[in-house]
């Protein structure tokens, strides 16, 4: 049946009362007319009543919009997008008002959205993002990527603004005065890092392990087996010198070092290599122990001797210190645990010896560097006598050049970069010019921002097709948050890159790269928001057993998680149905699931557990919970917002606080679904809380961290819920069953979230018509993410841009 066909059907039912429900709204009077659209006739019968031009809820009207011209007037597509977007969420009209059957949502946005498919095939409309900064994890790829150089951004430059739920978003990426400044100072450090400054002076720099963290067992993969506790870091030497490294133990309160009470061995060691062997404990006098016992001086000074000074290659290398395990336990009874953040633990000095830092220092006695990979990378060439040097200095610029801009260089890139390259050699070296040069290289606005500019034949307001070489950058931005490597930019270069065949190639290779990583850690890490693990502190005496432990476990759980969904080119709908996920011992025992044991992290399958899926992970669970107790609000929003893309309005403001467990009338605690429903009688509130509270509820059966729960304050939980529509679920299960009856809507929704990532804007009204062919494409493959992916890639947003307007 056509869209034309369709509507006409629509417009029978209506006619005919197909909605079934008694009462019709009452809409102010509109011009009479001969022939009574379909389209009108729903607006009429439905909308009109709050949507009209005397009250204009919500800022729109619907009382004279031309149903007869769907997406051929340009000022009333955002309009139509809108109501499309609201039937399919089946958002309006509100609750208590007479609604249409399910028949006539489908049949009237499905011909709604094929009318606006087709007006903007006609008249494509790409936006035009700004000019985009890189944002700083961008920066230190690009950095990575360019010079084969790990750095530090977080101590260079300051954090990012977010904006639409990225930190990668062209509008928000502001540079100021100040910005400019860290970023010559970075750019200053990182050139003499790169070719290897001689002249680098010595530096400390500390690795902690937290406090909180239970060291029982191999820590990492990067620690050896049979050891326990300690820390491993990637540390970078930035001169072949000499270089003090030093350890700290960790002390209880009042500074007794725990565990010295029998010996501990501790090792020492580089890139996996035993350099140093240290035995601490059983043979130093201790104070008598007591509640005011002041710790001896052996008891303070035990660690003084855990140092070494060693020679090493300049370069970036693995240090690790970690303390050999013994087999053997002690006789008695197993006693648990305490809380890390009790007084009992804080003052235990018999409790297990632990590693607290790492001091690295130097270097001293230090000469450049012969080779490493950074230099490698730069000196491309290296002049035997003086008159080779201007030619390797412009070979060497050249390349750097091309990787760093994204594009080939022209004599025009590198012609200043040499006039900086002869201030640098006059004042020293030849490797002193290239220093310079690349200083420039680093703070020149083509290395740190996306430029794309306009055809000069193109006319105004009009879309055309980015260049291959464009068309490199944003791909390598969108899927590694870095520059394009030498093969996709020699694709590029030839031109051949826009060939959907080898586009393909290309996306498919650059999936399978290691650098494919970024794609979890800044999408899935800001869309699921997971990165907000790293900070929240869940409440000490309303959740005893929250340590640093299970923190780092629920964010990796996660994080290989969604990593095997898109490695594993599964379908998005198994972010929510999958039966398997990633445990160590620490976060198995959380969630109550037997026969998993040590710190390594192994695929299980956990159906029947109740954790299949995203909605049964800690991570999720707790960043959508406050310190001290759950929030069927904030988790509702975040199904609402992340999962159905439909959130509701801004709270408005003085909005009146949850009340108390302790209600006076009720003579005992109340339930949070009680406490909501208080709240809810507020109707300020109950417009949103409608919505958002009945997702959250299904979820109460997890307490603020993620653990398993049948009551709560001794009242047993409910977990079921109804919607505004009057649809029925019941717990974890059946709000999954909820989302993957609307698969459509999900999947369209994870399409939108990555599609804002890939372009680095909000999404707009004519945005619509690629998201859903983006979805429909993918919906052929049970919505692989290979499938999301290359449509995205192949996308009009994603390929064009739309010249300024006149």
């Amino acid at each position: 049946m056509t869209a034309r066909g369709i509507v006409a059907s629509v417009g029978i039912a209506l006619m005919a009362g197909a909605s079934g429900q008694v009462g019709r709204a009452q809409a102010p009077s509109v011009p009479a007319s001969t022939a009574v659209s379909p389209h009108r006739a729903l607006l009429d019968q439905y909308c009109v009543a709050c949507h009209n031009d005397r009250t204009r809820q919500a800022g729109l009207t619907l009382q004279t919009i031309d149903t007869d011209q769907i997406g051929q007037i340009a000022e009333d597509v955002e309009v139509w997008e809108k109501v499309a977007r609201k039937l399919r969420a089946r958002a309006m009209p509100p609750p208590g008002r007479p609604r249409p059957a399910e028949a006539v949502y489908d049949a009237v946005a499905a011909a709604l959205e094929s009318a606006l498919d087709r007006a903007a095939a006609a008249d494509p409309n790409p936006g035009r993002p700004p000019i985009h900064r890189l944002n700083r994890v961008e920066y230190r790829n690009a950095v990575r990527d360019l010079l084969a150089l790990d750095i530090d951004e977080r101590a260079l430059l300051p954090p990012d603004e977010s904006g639409y739920g990225f930190d990668n978003i062209a509008d928000v990426l502001a540079m100021s005065p100040v910005l400019l400044d860290r970023y010559m100072v970075a750019a200053e450090k990182i050139s003499r890092l790169a070719i290897g400054d001689a002249s680098i002076r010595p530096v400390v720099q500390k690795y902690t392990v937290p406090y909180t963290l239970w060291q029982d067992g191999r820590m990492s993969e990067d620690l050896p087996f049979g050891s326990r506790g300690g820390l491993a870091v990637r540390h970078h030497f930035p001169l072949d010198g000499e270089y003090v490294i030093r350890m700290s133990l960790q002390r209880a309160y009042g500074n007794h070092i725990r565990g010295l009470g029998e010996s501990h061995d501790i090792e020492l060691r580089l890139d996996r290599r035993r350099i140093a062997q240290f035995t601490v404990g059983g043979d130093g006098e201790r104070a008598p122990w007591d509640a005011v016992s002041r710790p001896s001086l052996y008891e303070q000074t035990a660690d003084a001797g855990l140092e070494v000074r060693v020679t090493v290659q300049a370069g970036t290398r693995l240090v690790s210190v970690a303390f050999l395990d013994k087999a053997a336990v002690a006789e008695g009874v197993l006693e648990p645990h305490p809380g890390v953040s009790s007084l009992a633990y804080s003052r235990d000095r018999n409790a297990a010896m632990a590693l607290d830092s790492i001091e690295i220092s130097g270097p001293y006695n230090a000469r450049t560097p012969e080779d490493t990979a950074s230099r490698r990378r730069v000196f491309v060439c290296s002049p035997v006598e003086a008159s080779q040097e201007a030619p390797c200095a412009a070979e060497i610029l050249s390349s750097l050049v091309r990787r760093a801009f994204r594009r080939p260089a022209v004599d025009e890139d590198v012609e200043p970069l040499l006039s900086l390259y002869w201030e640098g050699r006059d004042e020293g070296s030849f490797e002193t010019g290239i220093q310079f040069a690349l200083r420039g290289i680093l703070i020149d606005p083509e290395f740190l921002f996306r430029v794309e500019r306009d055809p000069v034949s193109a006319a105004p307001a009009t879309a055309y097709r980015l260049s291959d070489v464009e068309l490199a950058s944003r791909l390598s931005f969108f899927l590694w948050s870095s520059i394009p490597d030498d093969e996709l930019l020699d694709v590029a270069a030839r031109g051949e890159l826009s060939n959907p065949p080898m586009l393909e190639a290309q996306v498919a290779r650059m999936l399978r790269d290691t650098r494919s990583d970024a794609l979890v850690d800044n999408f899935f890490g800001q869309w699921l928001l997971l990165r907000n693990m790293r900070t929240v502190a869940p409440d000490t005496d309303a959740f005893v057993d929250f340590d640093e432990n299970l923190r780092e476990a629920m964010e990796r759980e996660t994080e290989l998680f969604v990593a095997s969904q898109v490695r594993d080119d599964r379908s998005v709908l198994d972010l929510l149905r999958s039966d398997y996920t990633f445990l160590n011992a620490r976060l198995a025992r959380h969630y109550g699931i037997p026969n998993v044991y040590g710190n390594h992290f192994r695929r299980v399958t956990v159906d029947g557990h109740g954790r299949g899926g995203l909605l049964g992970q800690g991570s999720i669970l707790t960043v959508t919970s406050y310190p001290n107790r759950t929030s069927p609000t904030k988790r509702g929003l975040w199904v609402l917002e992340n999962l159905l893309g439909s959130p509701p309005p801004p709270p408005p403001p003085d909005v009146p606080g949850l009340p108390t467990a302790d209600h006076p009338d009720a003579g005992r605690s109340l339930s949070m679904r009680e406490r909501m429903e208080v709240h809810r009688t507020s109707p300020v509130c109950a417009s949103c809380h409608v919505r958002m509270d009945p997702l959250g509820f299904s979820l109460e059966n997890f307490d603020g961290i993620g653990a398993w729960r049948t009551t709560e304050e001794g009242t047993p939980i409910d977990a079921s819920s109804t919607l505004p529509d009057g649809t029925s679920f019941e717990g974890p299960s059946g709000l999954r069953d909820l989302l993957l009856d609307q698969e459509e809507r999900f999947a369209e929704t994870v399409t939108e979230k990555l599609l804002t990532y890939a372009l680095g804007r909000g999404l707009e009204y004519y945005d619509g018509p690629a998201v859903r062919a983006i979805t429909r494409d993918a919906a052929a493959s049970d919505y692989r993410w290979s499938k999301v992916i290359l449509g995205i890639v192949e996308s009009t947003p994603f390929q064009m841009r739309r010249t300024r307007e006149p």
